[in-house]
């Protein structure tokens, strides 16, 4: 296949982008019509059904956004970890994108390296491995290795990924605008191209990993170090982590010790960055952790870190001990300053319904952190999660600030990661990490 025929199956232009997400939403769409009118004829009763329909729509969505890559497809990825706006079935599939998205091939390859380094992969590196391996929405990982044998993961972004943010956030809009009614699209749309300007900018990435390395890197947690001289804003080298994913981990068949081990150091590091640095890293999927042979948690991809403002970061943390203490007149004024509720004292019938979904969901949110020891592999717990994302759908006009969906983002995500290690936690040091940032503030 030529370079001129690779990059064609990867179109960039608005246009022809456009198409696919449009062709791709009018067969999802009349797959679903299909569907229920079958079920308004009484010729579909059976709810495996209803699954299935669900897997083969995402399967569709899959393919189709696999040729596009870039934005389109990452913002897939991550709606399939929220079940409270698609089908769980989705996430069975669409998570596919944090793994296993078709390389774009060696010739490629070779020539960005060529355009962004300077020269070809066998002069930059003592050795170049041509395969990927690992190919996810935004780029590729290569192994390399440098002239005085440091190790290296190289990641490559995708040809021209960055010029089509904004035309994809523009058909995603049109979608979600039809979906749900929020007066604060604008804001939310504003985030994630935003966060998603930040991801596809490598030189912003390897900032973002030097802080990082030094100031959670230990015998415990550690992460990559930036190769600076050998990167760009569209190539990023890294150290190598020897490690395996979740996945892998788990078909180890690892002992409950080691998965409390490792469920462990993820609590410790998510707890570690609340601080005054108010920067979280926001991207908390199994893609992103490696768990080490010498037993300690890597910690990788530091292209989505959001950095919040003071305030609502304060707010936030201050809304555990607030729902932990059932404290309704704080909570209904934090729910204010967090632009979840217009006004405390006068309740719409919408927002009373939301107000009183969103105790018992904030609730059950902070519930771990009524003990001292918690398991995670608890089915209650598990299926109470899965419960609120469903009743949240009945829920058509999302709250709150735009800012929630980084950090919400990444604290969902730990507990997602938890649950399915089944690990048993050690919940008072982040417990007491939380209540000394609270008490500094109140100083």
């Amino acid at each position: 296949m030529s370079i001129e025929q690779e990059e064609s199956q990867f179109p960039t232009g608005k246009y022809d982008r456009s198409k696919i997400i449009a062709k791709t939403g009018l067969k999802i769409g009349t797959n679903y019509a299909k569907f229920h009118l079958k079920k308004a004829l009484g010729k579909n009763r059976n709810p495996e059904s209803r699954n299935e329909l669900h897997r083969n729509n995402a399967s569709e969505l899959f393919r189709e956004f696999s040729k596009l890559r870039g934005t389109a497809l990452k913002l897939a990825q991550g709606m399939s970890l929220d079940s409270t706006i698609l089908p769980e079935e989705f996430a069975e599939v669409l998570t596919q994108a944090q793994y296993s998205v078709p390389p774009i091939n060696r010739t490629l390859v070779r020539r960005i390296i060529k355009e962004e380094l300077g020269d070809w992969p066998e002069k930059v590196f003592a050795s170049f491995d041509e395969q990927a391996s690992a190919a996810a929405s935004l780029g590729q990982v290569h192994k390399a290795e440098t002239h005085n044998g440091q190790r290296l993961a190289v990641k490559i972004q995708y040809p021209n990924v960055r010029d089509t943010i904004k035309s994809d956030l523009t058909m995603v809009r049109v979608l979600f605008d039809r979906m749900v009614k929020s007066k604060k699209a604008d804001e939310y749309f504003g985030e994630v191209r935003e966060r998603l300007l930040e991801e596809t900018d490598y030189m912003n990435e390897g900032e973002q990993i030097k802080a990082f390395h030094k100031r959670y890197a230990n015998d415990r947690i550690t992460t990559p170090e930036w190769v600076e001289e050998l990167s760009t804003g569209k190539v990023l080298s890294m150290t190598w982590l020897d490690g395996r994913h979740l996945k892998e981990f788990l078909q180890e068949k690892p002992s409950q010790k080691e998965k409390n081990h490792f469920g462990q150091l993820l609590w410790d590091f998510f707890h570690e960055q609340i601080n005054d640095s108010y920067t979280v890293h926001a991207d908390a999927h199994p893609g992103n952790y490696l768990f080490l042979n010498d037993g300690r948690l890597g910690v990788l991809d530091f292209g989505c870190v959001k950095v919040c403002p003071a305030d609502f970061f304060r707010n936030y943390m201050n809304l555990f001990t607030a729902h932990r203490d059932g404290d309704i007149t704080k909570i209904k004024e934090l729910y204010v300053d967090l632009e979840i509720l217009n006004d405390a004292e006068k309740l719409s019938d919408y927002e009373i319904r939301f107000f009183e979904y969103s105790l018992r969901l904030g609730k059950l949110f902070v519930s771990p952190y009524d003990f001292d020891f918690f398991d995670f592999g608890n089915k209650e717990f598990f299926d109470g999660f899965n419960a609120f994302g469903k009743e949240a759908s009945e829920f058509k006009e999302p709250r709150g600030s735009e800012h929630f969906i980084y950090v919400t983002k990444a604290h969902i995500g730990m507990y997602q990661i938890l649950m399915k290690l089944g690990a048993t936690i050690d919940i008072r040091p982040g417990r007491e990490r939380l209540y000394r940032f609270l008490d500094k503030l109140d100083i």
